[in-house]
């Protein structure tokens, strides 16, 4: 009885690959199980051989564990699946002066790799009420000026710094550019538009120094995850600096405008809470404000090209904000590209080695090349 037990445990724990999780802590589980899927598909193996080998309900542990370990691979036959694809599509659109340059799309062997750790320093780019704000900088590997891609960090507004998901920042200075992972203004001490304009703060530091620090000062991107990817489109979008030549939003809320009046389960997020916290109250009660955040009602025919990463199962911010605002982008005729991720939940990138942050971090990278002529 027990074995059956931990199988249908095993396969109800699987559903988190194929719905968006219920609830905040069940959305941490899907964030373990798509991102590391061989450990949960090695208990269902077990969990199938145990079931051989019982003396009772021989068949529905065996059944049942087969149901569990099929799902768990569904990540990683997506990411073979794009293997093929997103270099078919993202080519035409961002190409690349050296296809060999890039990383593979998707192995399975790369999931048990490792990265290097680059070492970074910390620099003070603005004072606020007597206290620095402050950037992590990960130095180009190359001798010559490199472009500078600026990490904004996600947290609702109200949360996170710069040491969030550091491994991608390792990894991109490692391939030859510089990273400055950002801290900002949070919620509710301070509310929108004030992470923006540090953001332009923390890019005039670095032009400053740009000499000093080995930066192409005529290449910036802009990368942000969830609340920072709103804070990185609004940057991209509204500066209109000619250097900016790209944004990337990881899983972003794009369209604020409709997603200030999509009500999230408060078992998932208490968006009420957060919505007053950053832009001092909800849609019906200030509605410029969301005009004024939203990616999709600040993107213009010049905006720089954007590559938007969102999974399907996300349960905080819905998978359309990335779909209502490629929309927009096609109507302006903007450059970019969807990265659709069908098994994959907020936090998608958590492992860069996982089947999402595979093929997540060869988009950005081949992205960052095309943009800046790397």
């Amino acid at each position: 009885m027990l074995k059956l037990i931990f199988a249908l445990l095993l396969l109800i724990v699987s559903l988190l690959v194929l719905f968006p999780a219920p609830a905040n802590v069940l959305w941490l589980a899907a964030v373990a199980v798509t991102n590391f899927p061989y450990m949960l598909m090695l208990l269902a193996g077990l969990s199938f051989y145990f079931g051989t080998r019982a003396t009772k309900y021989h068949w529905p542990i065996m059944l049942v564990s087969l149901a569990a370990f099929v799902i768990y691979t569904l990540p990683i036959v997506a990411a073979y699946r794009q293997k093929k694809d997103v270099p078919l599509v993202m080519k035409n659109i961002f190409p690349v002066k050296d296809e060999s340059d890039l990383p593979t799309v998707f192995s399975s062997f790369k999931m048990f790799s490792t990265n290097a750790n680059v070492v970074y320093k910390t620099f003070g780019y603005k004072k606020v009420d007597g206290k620095d704000l402050t950037a992590d900088f990960y130095p180009s590997s190359s001798k010559v000026p490199s472009p500078l891609v600026i990490v904004i960090h996600g947290g609702s507004w109200q949360g996170g710094d710069s040491k969030q998901l550091p491994e991608l920042n390792s990894y991109l200075a490692e391939k030859g550019f510089n990273v400055a992972a950002i801290n900002y203004r949070l919620a509710p001490a301070y509310k929108a538009p004030s992470p923006v304009e540090d953001t332009k703060d923390v890019i005039n530091y670095f032009l400053s120094r740009s000499a000093e620090l080995n930066i192409d000062s005529n290449n910036i991107v802009l990368l942000g995850r969830s609340a920072g990817a709103q804070i990185a489109l609004n940057a991209a979008y509204d500066f209109k600096l000619p250097n900016i030549k790209g944004v990337v939003s990881y899983y972003g809320p794009a369209d604020m405008v409709w997603g200030g009046q999509i009500k999230v389960s408060k078992l998932v997020l208490n968006t009420d809470l957060i919505y007053d916290n950053y832009f001092g109250g909800n849609y019906k009660q200030v509605p410029q404000k969301f005009v004024e955040s939203s990616g999709l009602e600040s993107a213009h025919k010049s905006s720089p090209p954007t590559l938007l990463i969102h999974g399907k199962i996300d349960p905080l911010v819905f998978y359309l904000h990335a779909v209502h605002l490629q929309k927009k982008l096609n109507e302006l005729n903007v450059p970019n590209f969807f990265l659709e991720l069908p098994f994959a939940t907020h936090g998608c990138d958590y492992s860069l080695k996982g089947p999402a942050g595979q093929v997540c971090t060869y988009a950005v990278e081949r992205f960052i090349r095309s943009v800046t002529g790397q």
